[in-house]
């Protein structure tokens, strides 16, 4: 990886004999929120890149402002370590990379996995307007929003963990300007509809039916423009599927990549 470039690989060398798992995160966030699924396949077998886009975790900047230009990374890193295809893997912005990474270069792609997804994935004014001006308030939402509504009265899955501060801390990383970029460019995006035309690996979307982020009935298009693409409802879970429901969303791509 290049020194301006940060990915997680399960603490293992890469093996080009070896299938290829590539993480994408959301908006604000890096490959750490991929912590429990990216270890299991990195320790079952598998070749495991969980990347930090440009300006986030441990990646250098600046960040990306549009969902084509972080696809084109993605590919760079792939190019980079030789791999010539790649299960890719992603949540809320993140999947709308490994959708237009999937229409631009379908030779490099096996399967899809889109995870906590819509189309369009729209910004309300409100939101965008916080994380413009850097405001705390923009973290707030992203959190509280990004969580399904009980998890403030419920234990998280990982015993001593706190999965608002979670999201928080991660937020609180990035420097100034770099989650308004996120969100500008999932807003932006306009590629959608014509990116899953062009999808013909299998797929899978892994949705929250409590997400009030990215709603499931806001992936219903896409999932019905990508042919024969499955469809994973995790009943209990919001947006944060990996942290909310980390073993439900594990098993979901367990058994799609079986």
């Amino acid at each position: 990886m290049s020194s301006a470039a940060f990915a997680y690989t399960a603490a293992h060398e890469l093996d080009l004999a070896k299938r290829t798992v590539v993480f994408v995160h959301g908006a604000g966030l890096d490959h750490s929120w991929w912590g429990l699924q990216s270890r299991y396949f990195g320790y079952h077998g598998f070749n495991v890149l969980a990347v930090d886009l440009p300006a986030h975790g441990r990646s250098a900047g600046p960040a990306l402002t549009s969902i084509g230009d972080m696809a084109d990374w993605v590919r760079k890193i792939l190019d980079e370590k030789k791999i010539k295809s790649a299960v890719l893997v992603g949540h809320s912005m993140g999947s709308l990379i490994a959708l237009e990474f999937t229409a631009r270069y379908p030779d490099n792609v096996e399967r899809i996995a889109m995870i906590g997804t819509a189309y369009p994935m729209k910004v309300g004014e409100a939101f965008l307007d916080a994380a413009r001006h850097n405001d705390q308030a923009a973290y707030d939402m992203e959190t509280i929003w990004g969580h399904a509504p009980q998890v403030p009265f419920s234990g998280n899955p990982n015993p001593g963990m706190w999965m608002y501060g979670d999201t928080l801390a991660r937020l609180s990383r990035l420097a100034p300007g770099v989650l308004h970029t996120d969100l500008a460019a999932c807003n932006s995006y306009a590629g959608g509809m014509e990116a899953a035309a062009k999808v013909k690996c299998p797929a899978l979307f892994v949705l929250g039916a409590r997400d009030i982020m990215t709603p499931p009935r806001a992936a219903q298009d896409l999932a019905k423009a990508i042919a024969g693409s499955r469809t994973v409802s995790v009943g209990s879970s919001g947006h944060s599927l990996m942290a909310e429901a980390p073993d439900a969303t594990l098993d979901a791509l367990i058994g799609f990549l079986g």
